[in-house]
């Protein structure tokens, strides 16, 4: 069994002196874990590096077999994130959260379009509200997205202010108002489809992300939340 696609790296294990266990975010097949053989050399470092863009050939003999993979260079995206400790940080919560939610072989579908855009953007000065994005839309790819449409309790479609931990529904600002140090900021930037968002708004969708990722996929699934994303408000300057 062959199969060609592209795609972004997240994560890369040794096995033995000069192989890797490699996982690649790609465009058709979602999540791939492969065996690249004899790839770590003083030519080849420059490749295996995460966010880096490859092409890659993987193929198995059998179904349950594990990937054995051909991997090609397209763009060294490492280096966008290498001079920038902000930057950095994100990559790493990025890195962290993907391998960690993703399923594999599983074709993303829509999602991948915030993945591709968070590494397409980085190099503009708005670079962060691409990783928001990606964390707001990951909740709905996970089937844990937040209930935004209307307020929950007087079913109004107008002036939507804050959202509820304990069931993800958003109300207005004159039920929330009374409660509002309970509640998350309504993630009004995201929902424009702005992409010049305040620090402080970036700052609220990022908690508000953090607590229902954990709430509703880390805590349900057994799992440990990314602590490079547990820091990351802290990273970023922004806590």
């Amino acid at each position: 069994m062959i199969i060609n696609d592209e795609g972004y790296i997240i994560n890369l294990r040794r096995h033995g002196e000069k192989s890797l266990i490699l996982t690649v975010l790609t465009k058709e097949h979602g999540k791939l874990v492969g065996y690249v053989k004899n790839c770590l050399t003083k030519k080849n470092l420059g490749i295996y590096q995460q966010g880096n863009y490859i092409k890659l050939e993987a193929y198995a003999r059998l179904e349950e077999n594990m990937w054995s993979l051909r991997v090609e260079l397209l763009q060294a995206n490492a280096a966008n994130f290498m001079t920038n400790q902000a930057k950095l940080a994100a990559l790493s919560s990025f890195c962290s959260l993907c391998c960690d939610t993703m399923p594999e072989g599983e074709n993303l579908g829509d999602f991948y379009l915030y993945i591709d855009n968070f590494f397409k953007q980085i190099s503009q000065e708005n670079w962060l509200t691409y990783y928001c994005y990606f964390e707001f839309y990951l909740l709905q790819f996970l089937g844990v997205g937040l209930d935004l449409e209307k307020c929950s309790v007087t079913g109004s479609y107008e002036n939507l202010r804050y959202v509820s931990p304990k069931t993800g529904k958003v109300v207005c600002e004159e039920v929330g108002q009374p409660y509002h140090h309970r509640l998350y900021a309504y993630p009004r930037f995201i929902l424009a489809n702005e992409i010049q968002p305040t620090p402080e708004e970036i700052k609220n969708l990022l908690k508000l992300t953090e607590f229902f990722l954990y709430k509703n996929f880390f805590r349900t699934h057994y799992l440990k939340f990314p602590e490079n994303r547990a820091n990351l408000l802290d990273n970023l300057g922004l806590d």
